[in-house]
């Protein structure tokens, strides 16, 4: 026995390891923050290439709008108003886009609401007179049902959230 217990014996093993671990801990830190601005470079990409095919989609529809005007309202507003809703459908999805990089986390009450004017667009097309193929009564239908699927579940979505940010402040 040279008089040096165990533990001691075991100090420069148990520092050692601790360095690692904080040398480790440290590096994972490094790559997952660099990852996080990398995500943050590439969402507010698309962010901006998503307003800009918004503008563009706009100013599309409205100028052909104008010069289709004159060989009927009706088919030029039928193009309208489908860029139109295109154009809002671009828009939640920035408006989610958005959400996610103030938050760092998805957020479903959007994407909802894209689903809601997609299905909505789609019934609208194919209700207007003389826009091509049309939906048989069971394909309405079940358009029809998924309007009531994504309204129930925004109607869902936001008591949750009201929820959470109930519980929130009463845990403060």
């Amino acid at each position: 026995m040279t008089g040096i217990s165990a533990s001691e014996d075991d100090q420069p093993a148990r520092a050692a390891a601790e360095t690692k671990q904080w040398l480790g801990t440290a590096t994972v830190k490094r790559w997952i923050s660099a990852l996080e601005h990398s995500q943050d470079v590439v969402t507010v990409t698309v962010g901006v290439l998503l307003i800009g095919l918004a503008v563009v989609l706009l100013i599309s529809g409205i100028v052909d709008f104008a010069s289709a005007a004159g060989n009927g309202i009706s088919g030029a507003a039928e193009n309208l108003l489908d860029r139109v809703l295109l154009v809002l459908i671009l828009v939640e999805i920035v408006h989610t886009v958005v959400l996610s990089l103030r938050a760092h986390r998805l957020v479903a009450q959007p994407f909802i609401v894209v689903g809601l004017i997609a299905v909505i667009r789609r019934i609208l097309l194919v209700l207007t007179p003389g826009s091509g193929p049309s939906l048989s009564t069971s394909e309405l239908a079940l358009l029809i049902a998924m309007v009531a699927v994504f309204v129930a579940g925004l109607i869902v979505v936001s008591r949750f959230e009201r929820s959470e940010l109930r519980s929130a402040a009463a845990a403060r």
